[in-house]
Order: C-alpha cells, then sequence, then structure tokens
C-alpha cells in the first residue's frame, strides 16, 4: 500500500548528539578520524552513511562540507563553494540514477529553527523507497521575480511560495554544472544571514531535479506559520519587489 508518510525511529533519534542549541555537546564531525561507513571523500569534504538512521525504510547519508566547524555557506571560498556543491550535486545523481529509490532528496539544514540537529556545516542525501517527494513539487513553487541571470542559471524570488514569506531559487539545467548557481545560492544565504529584513539565524536549502532542471530553494526560517501548520495556506508578503531590489543592489 502506498504511504505518503516517512516514519521516524523514535529509539534511535533520542541517541542523536546535538551540537547546534547544546554548545558543550562535542561535535562529532569535527572527530574525523573516528568517522566510519565513508562512501567518498574529496579534501575536507565527505560523503558518509549516517550513524543515526531515524527515517525507517530509507538509506540516509551525510555530506560533511567541510572541517571548519565554524564555517558556513555564506563564507566559503569560490574554490570551496564549487567544489562542494559538485560534489553534492554528483552524488545525488549518482544515487537517483541507481533506480533503487522511489525519490531521492538532498538538502541541508543551518541554525535552531532548520529542523537540525548538529552545527557542524553538512548536507544529507537520502534515498526514500516509499515517496515520490516530486508528487509534491509543483512549477508554481519556482516561479518569481527575476533577481539576477547569467550563463543559463537564474535567481528568483518566489511570488508564490510553498510554505510561505521568502523563499529564494535558483535553477539551471541539469545538462551540465554552472558556476553561477552555487554563487546565486550563496548571496541568498549571505543575505539571509547578514541583511534580513528580520534578525534570521536559520535557514534550509533545498535541492529538486525536475523535467531535466536543477532547483536549489533556499528558505528563511523563522517560526512557521499557524495558517500553513494549520490549513496548509501559504501567505506572500507585499514587500518582494522591494526585496528582490535589496538583493540586486547588496550584490551587484
Amino acid at each position: 500500500m502506498e504511504t505518503k508518510h516517512l516514519y521516524f525511529n523514535t529509539s534511535i533519534g533520542v541517541k542523536k548528539p546535538e551540537s547546534i542549541r547544546n554548545k558543550e555537546q562535542a561535535c562529532p564531525f569535527c572527530e574525523r578520524d573516528k568517522l566510519i561507513d565513508l562512501i567518498a571523500v574529496d579534501g575536507p569534504i565527505i560523503l558518509l552513511k549516517n550513524k543515526y538512521p531515524v527515517l525507517e525504510n530509507a538509506y540516509q547519508t551525510v555530506l560533511i562540507e567541510t572541517d571548519n566547524c565554524h564555517a558556513d555557506l555564506s563564507t566559503y571560498s569560490k574554490d570551496h563553494l564549487h567544489r562542494l556543491i559538485r560534489f553534492g550535486l554528483r552524488h545525488w545523481l549518482d544515487m537517483e540514477e541507481t533506480g533503487r529509490y522511489r525519490s531521492v532528496i538532498f538538502f541541508k539544514n543551518h541554525g535552531p529553527l532548520s529542523g537540525g540537529s548538529i552545527a557542524h556545516p553538512h548536507m544529507q542525501i537520502v534515498g526514500l523507497h516509499d515517496i515520490d517527494y516530486k508528487e509534491k513539487v509543483f512549477h508554481e513553487m519556482f516561479q518569481g521575480i527575476i533577481i539576477m541571470e547569467a550563463e543559463g542559471v537564474r535567481f528568483t524570488l518566489s511570488t508564490k511560495p510553498r510554505v510561505g514569506f521568502y523563499e529564494f531559487n535558483v535553477e539551471m539545467q541539469d545538462s551540465g554544472y554552472q558556476e553561477k548557481f552555487s554563487e546565486y545560492m550563496q548571496m541568498a544565504v549571505n543575505y539571509i544571514l547578514n541583511h534580513f529584513p528580520f534578525k534570521a539565524t536559520s535557514y534550509n536549502v533545498f535541492f529538486h531535479h525536475i523535467d531535466d532542471k536543477i532547483y536549489a530553494k533556499i528558505v528563511s526560517r523563522f517560526v512557521t506559520t499557524p495558517l500553513y501548520i494549520g490549513y496548509g495556506i501559504p501567505q506572500v508578503p507585499n514587500n518582494l519587489e522591494w526585496m528582490a531590489d535589496e538583493v540586486r543592489r547588496i550584490y551587484s
């Protein structure tokens, strides 16, 4: 029977270390000599099996982005940024191409409101055996005000956000990596953390592979609006044009 829900194993979940809020917690990703079940390594970038696979009927991996526990996507050098995103996209798409999963999700949590537990910069690539995430993805989620566009890559601010308020999108064809893809992502994250009209400490990046295109949706995270939690109604703010102009002004 088809399921629409992922099942979370709480007996594993309670064992996970938590270093986003608990600053006394030792970082497991900094103890690199103790990491096990490595899948691929590219210098400071490591892909490994998730030690705490809380999602049932799924294959969970963790992508450690750097050996610097205090770095972030917004601060990476261009060389490291491109090295990291190329690495992540390649392993995500390779996992898709195995045909072992109904779909494969690739995402990043950052900050206390992002849903993550480890502060050290990392992403996750998860193969889902029962769920096709693309069934709940619609093209209008990625439509919006064009902020910048170059080299076949488009950077937009959603006019029909998935959850509501401010969602940035970056898109490119899946036929080859374009550096502007990662650079626009970095702009969005930098803007959220440093220039947002409200103090923001958290964000998510969600990657999507739809109809020969790769999208990154970058979402600032605050307490989720009750209208979305209770009724699934996204809200659209009335200052999107202003924000798009602000991003252009700052990063042009």
